[in-house]
């Protein structure tokens, strides 16, 4: 394929393709295990957002604990991550 192509996708086509594949797959597993649909997820973020607006103020203390719980999972992953690809 073309390098352009690579390059955006960040790897072939078909490896691309291969990935999203498997982590479509384990997402799926992990939203069927926990009883979720995608129009729950759907409503989720659209009753998050509804209450965020309704709530005022106390709207951004439960923005700043999302971020808060959501950063104690994304960041240590990130920097594990990080170090992985530094050792190779």
């Amino acid at each position: 394929m073309s390098k352009p192509l690579n390059s955006f996708l960040g790897d072939t086509p078909g490896r691309v393709v291969i990935k999203l594949l498997v982590f479509s797959i384990l997402v799926g597993i992990v939203m069927t295990l926990l009883g979720w649909t995608p129009m729950d997820v759907v409503w989720k973020i659209s009753h998050f957002f509804t209450s965020l607006w309704s709530m005022g103020f106390e709207a951004f203390e439960k923005l700043f604990n999302v971020l808060i719980v959501g950063a104690a999972i994304v960041v240590p992953i990130f920097i594990i991550m990080r170090i992985l690809s530094w050792i190779k």
